[in-house]
This record gives C-alpha cells, structure tokens and sequence, in this order.
C-alpha cells in the first residue's frame, strides 16, 4: 500500500494554487489572446487586448490579483484509486476549505461567497456548498490532482433543450444567439474559452461545459475529429460576429472552442455553453505518494479515462 499523503500537504498545495490561480495567467490562455490581437484589425479592440496583457504582466511582477473580482473559487480533484490519503476523502475537503479561507486572506481574494437569502458573509469565500469540489478517478495510480479555478458566478452561461431534429444547424444557432446576446449586454468579458457540453441531462450538459472552458488548454483538441472540425468551425463563427474584445468591435471574441459530449436520452440534445472570460485563471498540481508536488499548467481533466464509452 502507498504512502498516506499528508493532509497538511495538500492544504499547502491548495493554498500556492490559489494564488497561482489568482495572479498567473495561464500561458496556453495568453498565447490565444496574443494571436487574437495578432489578427484583429479593429484598432480600439486591439488595444483593449494589448491592454490586457499589459496587465497581466503588472499583476505578476506586483504579485496582486489579475482581476478585482476573483471569482468563485473551486476545485476539481482527479484521484488515483490507489491512492490513500490521511484521514481519507473528509480530510481531504476540509484542506481545501481551510486553504481558501487562508487564501482569501493572505494573497487578498474578494469575500464573494454569502448566503443566498439572508446575504451573511463569513469574509473567506467558504460557506454551504462553498468551494465546490468535483471528484473524478483514474486507475492505477497513487497520486491525486487538484486544480483550483476562479470562475465568476454571475453570467456566462446558458443552457437549451434541442432535438435531433435541429441538428448541427440549431446547435450553431444557439451557440451564435449566445455569443451575442451576451456580448451586447456584458455578460461576458471577451475574449473568452467557449465551452460546450452536448448530451447527458441538463445537470451533465452544463457541468460539461464549464469543465470544458476551464479545464481544457487553448489549443487542444477533442479526440473525436468530427468534435474537432465542429470546435474550429464554431470558434470561426465566434469571430465574424462582430464583437471583439469586451464588447467593442471586432473580430477577437473567441479565443478557443472546447466541445465535450455525454450520451444523452434518445429524444433530446441539451446543450450547456459556457465562457471563461479574460481572467481565466486554473492552476494544477500533482500531489505524489512519496510528498512530491509538482505544478503544471495543463489540468489533464479529460483523460481517455473519463471519455470512456465502454464498462471498463
């Protein structure tokens, strides 16, 4: 049997991925957007992107929040089935609650977590259901992977119920209605990673599509090739819209399409999009049996494992 990782070591991993996640743009993320800025003509939008760069590199060198509002913070949490950890899975949820209070504090984060009804707000972003955790498993390994993810709560997404029979044709209807109508009334900061999640019920379609925004890297592919030519075609789209970067005109809306996919009821085809504004901010790190801790910039969420079709 494996090393126990220790709870302590995890906590600790949380808390440098907090950070990590607030002020460090990912670089696969940053690439995209240099290259949206490399093909946009629309001066105004250009400079809002060069801009943003701009402030990325300050919130690094300052070492200060790349946003003012950081978001939501979440984790997903990919463990091995031989993995063990001291004081098992509840441990294992208590250091990444008390990591985010911590966080909350130190690097500062904004307190946006509170009570939906009454507003109370403990001032540490940890509340009922707050940070949500999301588990997945691989085999034959020992190790657990933790990426934290700050993700505004407010705007963004959308979800729609489509049929067979409005096929490929009503899934790019729907995806151009959303970019727009969030695009002219602000509901997204652009350029964003649009995420889709087709299939499953509404509760999978939606989770599919934020996992697909935030965990995907710019520039991966599905392994499906006709999943793949529909990502390209659909961030094409994206960008003869019209909108560019926040909202101005231009051709720089999209910075990335990521598409995943669950079998889904016979009669339906729910559709869950997602977009990852500007700050999109994840960061991973691999907690090994021996105490090893190794970050990365790649979340490795969507293995051929969690793509699975089959039993096994």
């Amino acid at each position: 049997m494996p090393a126990a990782i220790p709870a302590k070591l995890i906590e600790d991993t949380a808390r440098e991925l907090m950070a990590r996640a607030a002020i460090d743009i990912p670089a696969d993320y940053r690439q995209g957007v240099t290259l949206a800025r490399e093909r946009e003509r629309n001066k105004l939008a250009r400079f809002v992107l060069t801009e943003m760069e701009r402030n990325w590199d300050i919130a690094t060198a300052d070492r200060r929040p790349m946003c003012a509002d950081t978001g939501l913070p979440r984790y997903y949490v990919r463990a091995g089935n031989e993995a063990v950890i001291e004081g098992g899975f509840v441990a294992l949820e208590r250091a990444l609650r008390r990591a985010t209070a911590d966080a909350t504090a130190q690097i500062p984060l904004r307190p946006n977590r509170v009570h939906p009804i009454t507003r109370v707000d403990h001032n540490n972003n940890v509340g009922i259901h707050a940070p949500e955790v999301t588990f997945a498993f691989e085999p034959h390994a020992d190790w657990i992977d933790v990426t934290t993810v700050h993700k505004g709560g407010l705007f963004g997404s959308d979800y729609r119920m489509l049929f067979p029979a409005d096929g490929i044709g009503g899934l790019k209807r729907f995806f151009i209605d959303t970019l727009i109508e969030h695009g002219k009334r602000g509901l997204a900061c652009q350029p964003a990673i649009v995420g889709i999640g087709i299939g499953g019920s509404k509760d999978t379609c939606v989770r599919l599509g934020k996992e697909a925004a935030c965990l995907r890297t710019v520039g991966s592919l599905n392994p499906d090739p006709q999943t793949a030519a529909l990502e390209a075609e659909l961030s094409a789209l994206g960008n003869y819209i019209g909108i560019g970067a926040m909202g101005f005109a231009g051709t720089s809306m999209v910075v990335a399409t990521h598409i995943e996919v669950a079998y889904s009821h016979t009669g339906g085809m729910p559709v869950g999009i997602h977009q990852f504004c500007l700050s999109s901010r994840r960061a991973t790190a691999r907690i090994h049996a021996d105490g090893r801790v190794e970050f990365r910039a790649d979340p490795g969420w969507f293995t051929d494992y969690y793509r699975r079709e089959g039993i096994e």
